[in-house]
């Protein structure tokens, strides 16, 4: 399950840099970014309650 989500990471992230080189889609990059953000935390804190248990 963390692979998928670390592949999701990458290819939002790489669609946010395009965004940002060709200057498009200048919303939606944005929402990408939050997505990554929260995808982030939550695997952050998905790992650290695997450790726990």
């Amino acid at each position: 399950m963390l692979g998928i989500i670390w592949g999701i990471i990458v290819i939002l992230l790489a669609f946010w840099v395009l965004g940002l080189i060709f200057h498009i889609a200048g919303g939606l990059i944005n929402i990408l970014l939050v997505v990554v953000l929260v995808l982030v935390i939550w695997n952050l804190i998905q790992s650290a309650r695997n450790k726990r248990n």
